[in-house]
C-alpha cells in the first residue's frame, strides 16, 4: 500500500511513573528530514527517536515532539551542605556565649539560613526515560503511518483514475493517426487535380508523399511506450514499497512521450487529446510529490 508523505500521529501513556506524550507529523520532502522537540535535559532522546522513526518512515520532513511528566519525588532531590550548617551552628553558639543569650539552636532555625538546604533535579535516568518514550513513540508512529496509508489509498485511486483517462486519450490517438494519413492523401490528390487540371496525376509520387507524411506523424512507438509506462504506474501503486522517487522518474518519461506525440501531431483532434494527456500528467506529477 502506498503512503502519503503527509500524516499525523499522537500517543500518550504513563510508564514507570513517567507521563509521556509523543506527537509526530510530516509534510512533503524529497528526502527524509527529521527534527525533534524534547525537554531541555533530555537531548539524548533526539538521535534515538530519529533512528526509531527512520526505521519506519523513508521520506518526508518529519517533526516529533515529546512531553514528559516525572513524579516530583523522582525528579527532585534535597541536599544538605553539612560544612555550612556546622559553621552556622558554631556561630550561633558563639553568639549565645558572647552575649549571654538564651534559646536553643535547632534544625528549623539552621535550615532557614541561605544555602544550607538546596533543591535540585535528580540525575536523569536515561535508560528508564528512553524505555518509556520508545513505547509511546512506537504507538504514535503507528498511528502516524496509519493516517499516511489512508491518504495513500486516496492518492492511489486518483492516480489510477488519471492513468485510465490518459489511456483513453492514447487509444483515440492510435485510432485517429492512420486516418490522418488518408485525409492528407485525399487533400493532396484534390490539390494536385486543381493544379494540373486534366493532366494525369502521378500516382507513384502521391504514394511517396503520403508515405513520407505517414512516417513523419507516426506515433506508434510513443503510444506503445506510453501504454507500458501506464502499466508500470498501476503496478507500482499497487505494491507496498516506497515508490515516490520512482514515480517521479516515471512521470517524466510519460511526459516525454506525450511531448513527442504533440510535436508530431498534424491533426487538430489529436492535438486536443495530447493536451488532455499533458494536463493529466501534470496533475499526476503534483500528486506524486505527496507520495512516500
Amino acid at each position: 500500500m502506498i503512503k502519503s508523505m503527509t500524516g499525523y500521529g499522537r500517543a500518550q501513556d504513563t510508564i514507570d511513573g513517567i507521563g509521556v506524550t509523543v506527537e509526530i507529523k510530516s509534510v512533503n520532502h524529497r528526502y527524509f528530514e527529521f527534527s525533534a522537540r524534547t525537554p531541555r535535559n533530555c537531548g539524548f532522546l533526539e538521535d534515538k527517536l530519529k533512528t526509531l522513526v527512520q526505521s519506519m518512515v523513508s521520506r518526508g520532513k518529519t517533526e516529533c515532539g515529546v512531553q514528559l511528566e516525572i513524579e516530583a519525588d523522582e525528579s527532585m532531590q534535597v541536599s544538605l551542605n553539612t560544612s555550612l550548617a556546622s559553621g552556622y551552628i558554631s556561630a550561633l553558639e558563639e553568639i549565645k556565649k558572647e552575649f549571654s543569650l538564651g534559646g536553643n539552636v535547632d534544625a528549623s532555625l539552621v535550615a532557614r539560613f541561605p544555602d544550607v538546604l538546596s533543591v535540585s533535579k535528580a540525575p536523569v535516568d536515561e535508560e528508564k526515560i528512553w524505555n518509556a518514550v520508545r513505547t509511546v513513540a512506537v504507538q504514535a508512529v503507528e498511528a502516524f503511518i496509519k493516517m499516511r496509508e489512508i491518504e495513500g489509498e486516496k492518492l492511489r485511486n486518483d492516480l489510477i483514475s488519471r492513468a485510465d483517462a490518459i489511456l483513453s486519450d492514447v487509444e483515440f490517438v492510435e485510432k485517429r493517426s492512420p486516418e490522418t494519413v488518408k485525409i492528407y492523401n485525399d487533400k493532396l490528390v484534390a490539390r494536385m487535380k486543381d493544379l494540373l487540371g486534366e493532366t494525369t496525376v502521378d500516382e507513384q509520387r502521391l504514394l511517396t508523399e503520403a508515405a513520407i507524411f505517414a512516417d513523419k506523424i507516426a506515433v506508434a512507438e510513443e503510444t506503445v511506450r506510453l501504454r507500458s509506462h501506464l502499466d508500470q504506474l498501476r503496478e507500482m501503486v499497487s505494491g507496498d514499497e516506497a515508490i515516490g522517487r520512482k514515480l517521479d522518474f516515471l512521470v517524466q518519461e510519460i511526459n516525454r512521450e506525450a511531448n513527442t506525440i504533440g510535436s508530431k501531431a498534424q491533426d487538430v483532434e489529436i492535438a486536443r487529446h495530447v493536451i488532455n494527456i499533458k494536463a493529466e500528467v501534470e496533475k499526476i506529477r503534483e500528486q506524486v510529490q505527496n507520495i512516500e
